[in-house]
């Protein structure tokens, strides 16, 4: 089934697509005033409990690119969705465009996580206390309100 992509939902990848190239130019643009050692991993209270080699930052922009043509795939692909309400011909155009609202805002927090993160990592810097629960409040949060549209629309 081919699923029409909305206005919102292109938005929010070309937002992605945007954000993920000011990564890359951002770290090419600071790459000799990045320390060559670098926080790699934060504890929950955002302190670093972790150093690496400066070299460890490209992970991230893989890492965050592999998870846009991961999650764009998965778009494309309605049939391996586990979507939790019953689809029938009148729900399932609805049905099928919330989850794919679902996965476009997902896809869009967690690119900007990991360009947060980047960033962080790229000026050595520990993350603020707030970081993890906000990042999990949005996460859970746009899960959840778009799981209780979708069973709504059901």
């Amino acid at each position: 089934m081919k699923i029409r992509i909305g206005k919102a939902d292109r938005i929010l990848n070309i937002l992605c697509l945007i954000i993920m190239v000011g990564m890359v130019l951002f770290l090419a643009a600071v790459w000799f005033e990045i320390p060559d050692k670098i926080p790699m991993h934060y504890g929950f209270d955002g302190t670093i409990d972790r150093w690496g080699a400066k070299s460890e930052i490209i992970i991230m922009p893989v890492v965050t690119g592999g998870m846009y043509i991961f999650l764009t795939f998965i778009e494309r692909v309605p049939q391996i969705w586990n979507i939790g309400v019953e689809v029938t011909k009148e729900n399932k155009e609805r049905i099928y465009s919330l989850v794919l609202h679902l996965i476009s805002t997902i896809k869009f927090i967690v690119i900007c996580i990991f360009t947060y993160l980047s960033v962080k990592i790229a000026i050595g810097g520990g993350l603020p206390a707030w970081f993890l629960p906000v990042v999990l409040l949005v996460t859970f949060g746009d899960i959840f309100y778009w799981s209780l549209k979708l069973w709504k629309a059901k």
